[in-house]
């Protein structure tokens, strides 16, 4: 057999045990499938037993896979239990992207946090049952809240590369989206926690979205009221 005949053997080779596009959809569906039932599992159970009673191998057990499948997925129950975190902060920012080009950076912001609140069809996983609950819990247990720090700062930090894109900058030497992101995305948390502190029955705090849009209207006015134009030297 001659080199080239092993060449294309070995070329064909390659392409018979490629995946197909089917099998690779597939793939992914039944990994998301697996990821989503591992932080199901283990934001039920935490909020059942409390984090220190929690175990990885209980929310491995509860949603049916191993220790080593869970471990491929989540570096550690407070990760598994607040993906929703995750999910919504990659949500809040492909909606960032797909704003008007024109649009100055902290109304896109604000209006893709607008439009991830008000999606029906496929609501926010922060307004889901549950949800409410477990951020109360993450804003008083450190382990959980140092996870949810490290989720946040990962979102906001693609912000800031979107943010910067938008601008044409730099995003290491120049200030502004930085400023604008942690201005926008401190906005959001303000009101999350406001929300989780309220409880399911208070009525105050029952409705995010507006709470959220009250606390842009804060900031946009206050802002406005900082700037040199508005104030005097004393």
């Amino acid at each position: 057999m001659s080199h080239w005949d092993i060449f294309r053997c070995t070329l064909e080779g390659m392409t018979a045990t490629k995946p197909s596009p089917a099998t690779e959809d597939r793939r992914q569906r039944k990994a998301r499938q697996t990821r989503d039932a591992l932080a199901t599992a283990a934001c039920d159970l935490i909020l059942e037993h409390g984090p220190a009673a929690t175990t990885v191998e209980a929310i491995a057990e509860r949603a049916d896979v191993t220790r080593r499948t869970f471990s491929r997925h989540f570096a550690g129950k407070e990760d598994a239990a607040l993906d929703f975190v995750r999910r919504d902060g990659d949500r809040i920012n492909a909606l960032l992207r797909s704003r008007p080009a024109g649009e100055p950076p902290l109304l896109a912001y604000r209006r893709a946090v607008r439009e991830w609140l008000a999606d029906r069809e496929d609501p926010a996983w922060h307004v889901r049952p549950r949800m409410r609950r477990l951020l109360a819990l993450a804003d008083t247990e450190p382990e959980l809240f140092a996870a949810y720090q490290r989720i946040r700062v990962d979102a906001q930090e693609e912000s800031i590369r979107i943010v910067a894109a938008r601008l044409g900058s730099d995003d290491v030497r120049d200030v502004r989206p930085a400023a604008v992101v942690d201005a926008a995305a401190g906005v959001l948390i303000a009101a999350l926690r406001l929300w989780a502190r309220g409880g399911e029955g208070d009525s105050a705090a029952a409705d995010l979205a507006a709470l959220v849009e009250q606390a842009y209207d804060a900031l946009t006015s206050e802002a406005a009221a900082a700037t040199p134009e508005s104030t005097t030297e004393e």
